[in-house]
């Protein structure tokens, strides 16, 4: 298995790297985060994923080993491929697209150009609780939800800090709104009777 590889960069275009260590060039599809990072002719480190098929042998490269932790994640979903992972991972920051999980966003994961649906539905109904349990959410990391209220996410905040995950506070606050609940009391007060 090869999961590190530390060399000099020959070229960095259309999706792949060809990275050189002691007169091997490793040609590894990478996400475009390394595209970023790595300059050609200097010296260059990618995290890697061999990926084993009947059909060939792939290597697979990310510039930290968190990205390659969301990857081999992404990858263990049923229907999601390496070059679906490679997919996500490019069109989306590792924090948006783990915040997107944790929350149950299958809108906005699914605005991913190749993702359906049905397979961003698939990818937070399996990956949800591991995201979640990995992911701590400062108060200050929860953003103004658009469709309700500052008062609303005052809400959202004070029911997180109850241990609630970010994903049932949302969907508790919005129920609270639909049955008459004005204050952030009320709110409270119900999404604390409600929540599931």
């Amino acid at each position: 298995m090869i999961g590190y590889i530390k060399g000099k960069v020959l070229t960095a275009k259309d999706g792949v790297v060809l990275l050189e260590n002691n007169g091997i060039g490793y040609e590894i599809v990478c996400s475009a985060s390394v595209y970023q990072k790595l300059v050609e002719n200097n010296n260059g480190e990618v995290y890697t994923y061999l990926a084993v098929r009947e059909d060939g042998i792939s290597l697979y490269g990310f510039i930290t080993p968190e990205e390659k932790n969301m990857f081999l994640k992404l990858i263990s979903v049923s229907g999601v491929g390496p070059k679906m992972g490679i997919t996500v991972l490019s069109n989306m920051k590792l924090s948006d697209l783990a915040l997107k999980i944790a929350t149950s966003d299958v809108k906005g994961l699914s605005s991913i150009k190749g993702l359906g649906k049905k397979t961003a539905e698939r990818i937070i109904l399996e990956l949800r609780e591991k995201i979640a349990e990995e992911t701590t959410v400062e108060v200050d990391d929860v953003p103004i939800i658009n469709d309700i209220s500052e008062v609303d996410d005052d809400a959202v905040i004070a029911l997180m800090s109850l241990g609630f995950t970010k994903g049932e506070c949302i969907k508790a606050v919005k129920v609270a709104k639909q049955n008459g609940a004005k204050t952030i009391e009320e709110v409270i007060a119900y999404s604390i009777r409600n929540i599931k």
